[in-house]
């Protein structure tokens, strides 16, 4: 999440890069090799980046191969944490994740805790997703594009047809994934941190006037999509791919989150991009991974709360409401 990443002397938002670069792999003698029951997920339900992960786990049919522990929404100048015994005593149930979950494998205080069990030595950063392997007892991932590509091939061996059949990035569509996945990447889903943590304000112009010059360009391909073929209803035709995912993660955060707390107020999702309304509803409501996987009160908190040069007094506005509009 951004709250770790370096702001550039110059006023620029710099994201640096994860360490950890391993790879479950069906290969003989791989070291990571899937199992039932072998990895666990670190996730927060604010990070966009760990969101993309957990709807992946359901759209794969990995919920009961591999488990999650939650953070809690606050990232302070510590990190991560988990919620302590007060918290959990108050919780309603062990589905109860509305400040996050205990540490399912350690019952560890803070995530740092497992980046130090690695490595004592670790001077990186303390983020999430991370996919740990509790049999090695190591981390195998932080990196969130390569830990969706693992969960969309690597565990088919072990799953039913129906989620083995799942191809989040097809053969036939790679190089066009590739291709719309980079320049979201860049101008959308960064762009929102870049025009959120510029400290100039003409960094920020440049930056926000960057980016919604690229969502009017995902609009333009919603609709030029929705024009050929009605049924073409995803970046990528008709067929739901991990472009949609990565971008999902961004957009069902714009409205609550970002249009206000990062400055992105020249439009809005639901008032001004109605195909980018639509197909962000349709992710939403009719598609399973979706919802389940998005908690807006984690969102909500945590950008408003933990960014404290951005909200100093880190009230969280009520609005919009509702968070996203029915069907």
């Amino acid at each position: 999440m951004a709250h770790e990443d370096t702001l550039a002397t110059k006023g620029n938002f710099n994201r640096r890069p994860t360490l950890f670069r391993n790879f479950i792999s069906s290969a003989p003698n791989a070291k990571f090799p899937p199992e039932l029951n072998r990895y666990h997920l670190y996730v927060s339900l604010a990070c966009p980046w760990a969101h993309r992960i957990l709807i992946a786990r359901v759209l794969k049919g990995l919920t009961s191969i591999i488990g999650v522990s939650i953070v809690h929404w606050h990232l302070d100048l510590d990190g991560w944490r988990f919620i302590n015994s007060d918290e959990l005593a108050q919780s309603k149930g062990p589905n109860d994740h509305s400040n996050g979950t205990i540490d399912h494998v350690y019952n560890a205080s803070r995530l740092r805790e497992l980046y130090f069990k690695v490595d004592p030595n670790y001077s990186g950063r303390f983020t999430v997703p991370l996919l740990w392997d509790k049999k090695l007892e190591t981390i195998v991932s932080n990196e969130s594009a390569e830990i969706l590509r693992m969960f969309n091939t690597e565990f088919n061996s072990l799953l039913p047809e129906k989620y083995a059949q799942v191809d989040l990035y097809p053969k036939d569509l790679q190089g066009k994934i590739d291709d719309i996945n980079s320049w979201i990447y860049e101008n959308i889903n960064n762009g929102v941190y870049k025009s959120g943590f510029a400290t100039q304000a003409e960094l920020y112009e440049t930056a926000v006037k960057n980016l919604f010059v690229h969502l009017d360009k995902v609009e333009e391909v919603l609709a030029k999509n929705h024009a050929e073929d009605k049924k073409q209803e995803f970046l990528l035709g008709n067929q739901l791919t991990e472009a949609d995912i990565r971008l999902f993660t961004t957009i069902v955060r714009f409205d609550p989150v970002y249009y206000q707390h990062f400055k992105c107020n020249i439009r809005m999702i639901r008032h001004d991009y109605p195909y980018i309304h639509n197909w962000l509803r349709l992710l939403y409501w009719k598609i399973p991974g979706f919802q389940e996987t998005t908690d807006f009160d984690h969102i909500k908190y945590h950008y408003t709360r933990s960014h404290a040069k951005i909200n100093p007094l880190g009230i969280t506005p009520l609005g919009p409401l509702p968070h996203i509009l029915p069907l």
